[in-house]
């Protein structure tokens, strides 16, 4: 058995143990919403993307309705989305409440933490990933006192490296996002935001885009005053 058969049989052992159940949502999650989006720069700036595909998770997508508590757990499932079509797996991704469960059965949260509006943030994440998939995740920890630009050197190589879907939240800036690529370009650096917070049904990938909750983001334009825990998932 070679490493990835058998980390896809831990990832299915785990999964069986935590009962994630098979789901229909509503309607078709859209994927492929990135390949979409103009470079930042016009310039020969570098670009690193993402690699691999993702569904879009948002507000209210299964039906369950986290407009303004899930947005963490959003981006999550997203990740999830990623990690299982990078291992070539069909399995389900956990639903919110799934998600709680996993971290009560973790010993990371209280029995009651099942079915409240409590937030989850970057750690929850990396327990949930390496609980259900046996991917390990990295935390780059951005303090107050520091900006985020200073950590650009560090996401560029992780996505020249690894390209995975990044989860970024903080405590000023509460609204936790998903990250899919940087564009840098002389002293501009651009995140590639895939924003969790849209509610309704969207039409395409081009009204996310309009819209702005798939758009490039200056770095320098991210809370200074704010920190920020950013979870990284290690899968080649």
């Amino acid at each position: 058995m070679d490493q990835l058969q058998q980390q896809n049989h831990q990832s299915n052992n785990a999964i069986n143990e935590f009962s994630i159940k098979t789901k229909s949502y509503p309607y078709p999650l859209l994927n492929d919403i990135i390949k979409c989006l103009v470079e930042p720069s016009m310039s020969n700036g570098q670009t690193y993307l993402t690699r691999g595909d993702f569904w879009y998770f948002h507000y209210g997508c299964d039906g369950h309705q986290d407009q303004g508590w899930g947005c963490a757990y959003r981006s999550l499932q997203s990740m999830c989305s990623w990690i299982l079509n990078k291992k070539g797996q069909n399995h389900t991704i956990p639903s919110i409440r799934e998600i709680q469960k996993i971290l009560v059965e973790l010993g990371d949260k209280s029995q009651r933490f099942i079915d409240s509006r409590d937030w989850i943030g970057a750690l929850e994440v990396c327990y949930v990933v390496d609980a259900l998939y046996n991917v390990s995740c990295k935390i780059i920890h951005v303090t107050k006192l520091e900006k985020l630009e200073n950590q650009a050197d560090s996401l560029e190589k992780y996505f020249q490296d690894i390209g995975g879907f990044v989860m970024m939240g903080g405590d000023v800036d509460a609204a936790s996002k998903g990250i899919a690529g940087i564009h840098r370009d002389g002293e501009h650096t651009h995140l590639l935001v895939v924003d969790p917070h849209y509610t309704g049904v969207p039409t395409s990938v081009e009204e996310l885009i309009d819209k702005g909750y798939i758009r490039w983001r200056n770095i320098k334009e991210f809370i200074d005053s704010s920190f920020y825990n950013i979870c990284l998932p290690i899968l080649k």
